[in-house]
């Protein structure tokens, strides 16, 4: 053999090497973590080989239009304020829950105009001009900034749920949009259902609120008698907290409840939890502001600490620059005051501001219970804040749990259903081209061993398409070798000598495949780029098998006929 054979020996020697070596945790279904063994990855499994969670999640817009107008009256007020035009914020009306309303008056009439003016100047996008009623402005959102707004929110929604579910630790996750109002979310593989949903949902709205400074709760018995007083009323009126109820469901219905609520402040709660169980005991009710220049948007990091005093972790959070300038004159100005740090709409923490606090540092507190469950709800909070706040608030609507039976079932039928194909195709090759037939078998299963460690290095999903899509490729490989093989008859036929009619029936041959794999390859990257879930699992097995069949069919099957043609020296042929 020639110097150019054993290079080219050698290089293939090395890749079926690597290539066993990398399947192997899979064929042997080891823990590769656990062992010595060089190789630490298996092929992943899809939802419907190894089960897990299916869940689909709707986007209720009215909340956020509704949100989204408040916010912006608001500032509103802030920037007449700036331009020296004093103004007080109305209600906010909801008749029509996808145009919602909402009006701002101005104190001194003289000064209407110029109010719509800035208004105009500065909130011309967000903002449409609804009525005019004497000194009262009435705003809703714009048209254009109200479809602006779906379309962010359910791009954002998927790229803060993918950081959630990365971090999460879930293998290979398919999260897509669904018409115009719906998040498909398939997690392979979790074991934790609940967690995975908890931390899923999570709207993380992050906002630091002041607590009005009569209507603060201190503790379990230290609630103000205004507060305790309504409390009881709900609860006799049939207003209470029950287990497995939305908290934003309960905590509307309070403030709808609460007529003395004072103008421009909400009704807030602080969860008191049983430390073994983890179920409300007791709800704190507290007022505050409804405003804040404050939230979760000017938060860089979120980190799981340990109160080195009390041995109980707790979350840090450290703000951007912009924020820790808000944050520096919130509790300058409002020193001797109480800070509520609210996470959707659940109160956390409430502290007196003792100074001004500088450096865009603080941190949230985590209540009562034992170490270890205070340390996986730190990790889960921090894990929430730091990958994002979503835009709007989920809602389950569609939850199928995919049992690891059904996958075990699938895995078992496609075994058998790839060992009979395989077989009957490997008995017709070496039945009908004899020796050739067999290099054609040996190429082949380099082929499926190919392909199996790419798809281990290349960390893919393995889902049922896929496995359609290897058992394509065996196809495709054996009709390459087909090509191959008649054409090297062919010359045999025309009383080509054998060596010659093996140079040129591969020579001949090549372009044929390399066009036929080629196009297929083409289909293969449309699938990849347009498909989604199932599609893009048939897709990507697909190329990796193209890619595969072509080195194989043609260089590997190439080497093995010059090894042979050295052997009978060119001077005969099983074909």
């Amino acid at each position: 053999m020639n110097r150019s054979w054993w290079y080219r020996f050698s290089f293939f020697l090395v890749l079926i090497v690597v290539s066993i070596m990398t399947i192997t945790p899979t064929l042997l279904d080891f823990d590769p973590e656990k062992s010595s063994f060089p190789v630490k990855s298996k092929i992943n499994l899809g939802l419907d080989l190894q089960g897990g969670l299916y869940m689909v999640l709707g986007i209720d817009f009215k909340k956020v239009y509704a949100d989204e107008v408040k916010n912006y009256i608001s500032k509103v007020q802030t920037t007449l304020k700036d331009e020296g035009i004093a103004s007080t914020i109305g209600d906010l009306s909801a008749i029509d829950p996808l145009d919602p309303k909402h009006s701002i008056k101005i104190v001194d009439s003289t000064q209407v105009d110029a109010a719509k003016e800035y208004i105009r100047k500065y909130y011309s996008y967000p903002l449409r001009i609804t009525g005019e009623e004497g000194q009262e402005l009435s705003y809703s959102l714009g048209r254009e900034f109200r479809d602006e707004i779906e379309e962010n929110s359910v791009k954002k929604s998927i790229e803060v749920i993918r950081n959630r579910i990365d971090e999460f630790g879930v293998t290979e996750p398919e999260i897509v949009s669904m018409g115009s109002d719906r998040i498909v979310v398939q997690l392979p593989g979790v074991k934790d259902i609940e967690r995975a949903k908890n931390l899923i949902g999570k709207t993380a709205k992050l906002e630091f609120k002041l607590v009005h400074d009569e209507l603060a709760s201190f503790g379990v018995g230290q609630v103000p008698a205004k507060l305790q007083k309504l409390m009881d009323d709900a609860k006799a009126a049939g207003i209470e907290y029950k287990r497995g109820e939305r908290f934003s469901d309960y905590v509307a219905k309070m403030n709808e409840f609460y007529k003395e609520l004072p103008k421009g402040h909400d009704l807030v709660f602080e969860k008191i939890l049983n430390p073994v169980s983890n179920e409300v005991e007791a709800l704190l009710p507290y007022v505050v502001e409804s405003a804040t220049n404050l939230t979760g948007e000017e938060l860089q990091d979120a980190t799981v600490r340990i109160d080195q005093q009390q041995n109980q972790p707790y979350v840090s959070l450290t703000f951007k620059s912009q924020g820790a300038a808000l944050f520096e004159k919130l509790t300058g100005d409002n020193i001797n005051r109480r800070l509520a740090i609210i996470l959707d709409g659940n109160i956390y923490s409430a502290p007196n501001i003792q100074s001004r606090i500088a450096g865009g540092n603080a941190q949230i507190t985590l209540g009562q219970g034992d170490y270890n469950s205070l340390l996986k709800q730190a990790r889960d909070l921090s894990l929430v804040l730091r990958a994002g706040a979503l835009p709007v608030e989920l809602e389950f609507q569609e939850q199928r749990i995919v049992g690891p039976s059904l996958g075990a079932d699938s895995i078992i039928r496609s075994e058998k259903a790839g060992l009979v194909a395989g077989l009957l195709v490997l008995i017709f090759i070496i039945v009908f081209y004899k020796v050739s037939g067999v290099i054609a078998v040996k190429t082949l299963i380099a082929n499926i061993i190919f392909v199996l460690a790419c798809l281990v290095g290349l960390e893919a999903t393995l889902t049922l398409p896929g496995i359609a899509g290897i058992a394509l490729t065996v196809g495709m490989a054996i009709d390459a070798n087909i090509i191959i093989y008649e054409r090297i008859k062919e010359e045999l036929a025309g009383g080509v000598p054998v060596r010659e009619a093996v140079g040129t029936g591969f020579s001949k041959a090549f372009w044929t495949i390399l066009d036929a794999n080629l196009t297929t390859a083409v289909a293969g990257l449309m699938l990849l780029n347009f498909g989604t879930g199932p599609i893009r699992g048939f897709a990507v097995t697909l190329i990796i098998g193209i890619a595969c069949t072509v080195y194989t069919a043609y260089f590997v099957s190439k080497l093995s006929f010059e090894f042979y043609m050295d052997k009978t020296r060119g001077q005969k042929i099983s074909i």
